[in-house]
C-alpha cells in the first residue's frame, strides 16, 4: 500500500485534473478520491456533489471543495446505519460524544478555516472582482486540490 504522503500527492493531481477538465470543486474532491481507490463509490456517486459547486449552487457560500472533502470523508467516516444503535441516547453519542462524529469532522473543517481564515466562497474569492477569471479559478483549483488532500489524510486516520 502506498504511503499517505503518496495519495495525498496523487489526490491533489486527480483533483487539479478534474477541476480543468470541467468538474467543479465539490465533484473534483469526490471525484479524486473514487479516481484514486480511497472510496469505493460507484460513478453515480459524484452526482451528489454537483449541487455544492460554487458554493452551493454558485450562490457563493460555503465553499464546494470543503463540501466535497466532507461528503467524501462521510463515506467511509459516516455512519452506515444510525439505527444500529439501539437508543436516542447511543445515537446521540456516536454523533457528539467525545471520540464523536462531530468533532472527528469538526476538526477537519477547522483545519480549512485556519488554513484560509474563512469557509464561505464569497470571501475566499473576494479579491477577484470577474468571477469568471482564469485566476479566481485558479484560486479555487488550489483550495481543492488542498481539499483532495485534506480529505485523504481524514479517511486514512
Amino acid at each position: 500500500m502506498e504511503n499517505i504522503n503518496e495519495l495525498m500527492d496523487k489526490a491533489e493531481e486527480r483533483a487539479r485534473y478534474n477541476f480543468r477538465n470541467g468538474l467543479n470543486c465539490a465533484e473534483s474532491v469526490v471525484q479524486s478520491m473514487i479516481d484514486i481507490g480511497l472510496v469505493t463509490l460507484p460513478p453515480e456517486f459524484v452526482a451528489t456533489a454537483s449541487g455544492f459547486g460554487g458554493g452551493i449552487g454558485h450562490t457563493r457560500n460555503m465553499c464546494g471543495a470543503i463540501s466535497g472533502c466532507l461528503m467524501a470523508v462521510s463515506s467511509v467516516k459516516g455512519r452506515k446505519n444510525p439505527f444500529a444503535k439501539e437508543t436516542l441516547k447511543e445515537r446521540f453519542d456516536e454523533l457528539n460524544g467525545e471520540d464523536g462524529i462531530y468533532p472527528f469532522f469538526a476538526r477537519m473543517v477547522k483545519e480549512v478555516e485556519d488554513k484560509y481564515g474563512t469557509l464561505i466562497c464569497r470571501e475566499l474569492t473576494k479579491e477577484f472582482a470577474d468571477f469568471a477569471s482564469k485566476e479566481r479559478k485558479g484560486s479555487c483549483m488550489e483550495i481543492t486540490a488542498y481539499c483532495s488532500r485534506l480529505a485523504v489524510k481524514y479517511i486514512c486516520e
